[in-house]
C-alpha cells in the first residue's frame, strides 16, 4: 500500500511540460560591417560669389585687396557716377514739373472742373515719371558695389579706369559659412540614395582623423561620366581645420537594415519542400516555426552566412532540427555556464 501511494504522488508532481521537446537555440548574429563606399571629394567654399555692377560704365575705385576680409554692407568697389548724376538731375526736374501739372489736374478733376480723359492723361504721366526717377536714384546708387555677406576677397578681375558693362564680374569673393565638400558618386550609388545612412571624410593632412559631413542635397542630372555631384556641409567641432581647394575621402555609410548580413550555426539550416529552412522561436508562445532564409556563404568554422530571411537578435534553433515540428511548444536547453564547464555544478 505505501509503494503504491509513492507511486501516485511522483504521478501528481510530474511537471506538466515533461512532454516539450528540449532543443538548443542560438541567438542570430550580425555578420560583417555595415555596407559603406568612399569616393574622393574636394572641400569648397559654402558661396564662391562673382561680384559685378548693375550698370555699366568706367571703374573709380577698387577698395579691397586679394584676401581682404570684407563684411556684409562693406563697399568694395565704386563706378563713376558723374553721368548717373547728371541724368538724375534732368530727371529729378522733369518729375518735379509733371508732379505739379498733375496734382492741379487732379484738384481740378475732385471739383469736376476737368474731363476724365485729362485727368487719366494726367495720372498716367504722373506714374509714368515717377518710374523713371525712381530707376534713375536707383542707377545712381548702383555706382557702388556691396559685399553680400562676410568673407575674403579671391579675385580682383578688372582696375580702376577700366570700363565695364553691366553684369560683369568685378570681384571674386567667398563666404565666411561653414565650407562645404562636393564628391561624385556613380548611379549605381545615385539609385539607392534613399539607403544612406551617415557620411565622413578624412584628408591626408590630418592622418586617422574623420570629420562628420551632413548631406545638403544630390543633383538630379549626372554629368558627362555618368556621375551625379553629391554636396555635403562639414559639422563637427574641427571643421574650420579645413579649407576650400583640399582634397579629400568621403565614405557614405548605407543603413544596417538595407545591408546586414546574419551568421547563424550551420546544424540550424535543414531543407524542406527544395527550400532551405530554419525553425524561429516564438518566446511569447514558446513554440517553433518554419521560416525560408536565403544562404549566401557557408564558411569552414561550420557557420552559415545568412543574406534574407532572418534578422540579428532572432532566436534559432541550432540542435534537433529534423525532429521539430512546426507550431510545437519547446524547451530551451539551458546555456553552459562558463564557470561550470562541463555541467559538473
Amino acid at each position: 500500500m505505501v509503494f503504491t501511494v509513492i507511486l501516485l504522488s511522483c504521478k501528481q508532481n510530474k511537471p506538466e511540460d515533461s512532454n516539450f521537446q528540449t532543443v538548443k537555440v542560438d541567438t542570430v548574429q550580425v555578420y560583417g560591417e555595415t555596407l559603406r563606399v568612399t569616393f574622393p571629394g574636394k572641400v569648397v567654399a559654402a558661396s564662391d560669389i562673382n561680384l559685378s555692377f548693375r550698370i555699366g560704365g568706367p571703374i573709380s575705385k577698387v577698395q579691397v585687396d586679394v584676401g581682404k576680409f570684407v563684411k556684409k554692407g562693406q563697399v568694395v568697389a565704386e563706378m563713376d557716377s558723374r553721368d548717373y548724376i547728371v541724368q538724375l538731375s534732368a530727371t529729378e526736374a522733369e518729375y518735379k514739373r509733371i508732379r505739379a501739372e498733375a496734382e492741379r489736374i487732379i484738384a481740378l478733376y475732385e471739383k469736376g472742373s476737368v474731363s476724365p480723359n485729362d485727368y487719366d492723361k494726367a495720372v498716367y504721366g504722373l506714374n509714368q515719371i515717377t518710374a523713371k526717377y525712381d530707376a534713375h536714384k536707383n542707377a545712381l546708387a548702383d555706382t557702388k558695389l556691396y559685399a553680400p555677406c562676410d568673407g575674403y576677397i579671391q579675385k580682383r578681375l578688372f582696375e580702376p579706369g577700366e570700363t565695364v558693362s553691366a553684369g560683369l564680374p568685378i570681384l571674386s569673393m567667398i563666404s565666411t559659412e561653414t565650407d562645404e565638400v562636393e564628391v561624385k558618386i556613380p548611379s549605381s550609388d545615385y539609385i539607392r540614395r534613399n539607403n544612406f545612412d551617415s557620411y565622413y571624410c578624412t584628408i591626408d593632412l590630418y592622418s586617422g582623423k574623420t570629420f562628420p559631413l551632413e548631406l545638403i542635397g544630390i543633383t538630379r542630372k549626372a554629368n558627362m561620366n555618368q556621375l551625379y555631384t553629391m554636396r555635403l556641409r562639414l559639422t563637427g567641432n574641427e571643421k574650420n581645420k579645413l579649407g576650400p581647394g583640399m582634397s579629400t575621402m568621403v565614405t557614405i555609410r548605407y543603413k544596417t537594415e538595407e545591408t546586414e548580413m546574419v551568421s547563424i550555426p550551420l546544424t540550424a539550416v535543414f531543407e524542406s519542400k527544395n527550400k532551405v529552412m530554419v525553425w524561429v522561436y516564438n518566446k511569447s508562445e514558446e513554440t517553433i516555426s518554419a521560416r525560408s532564409v536565403k544562404v549566401s556563404e557557408i564558411l569552414t568554422n561550420g557557420t552559415a552566412i545568412i543574406s534574407s530571411g532572418l534578422s540579428s537578435g532572432e532566436i534559432i534553433v541550432s540542435r534537433g532540427v529534423n525532429s521539430a515540428k512546426e507550431g510545437e511548444k519547446v524547451k530551451l536547453l539551458p546555456a553552459v555556464s562558463p564557470t561550470n564547464v562541463g555541467g559538473m555544478l
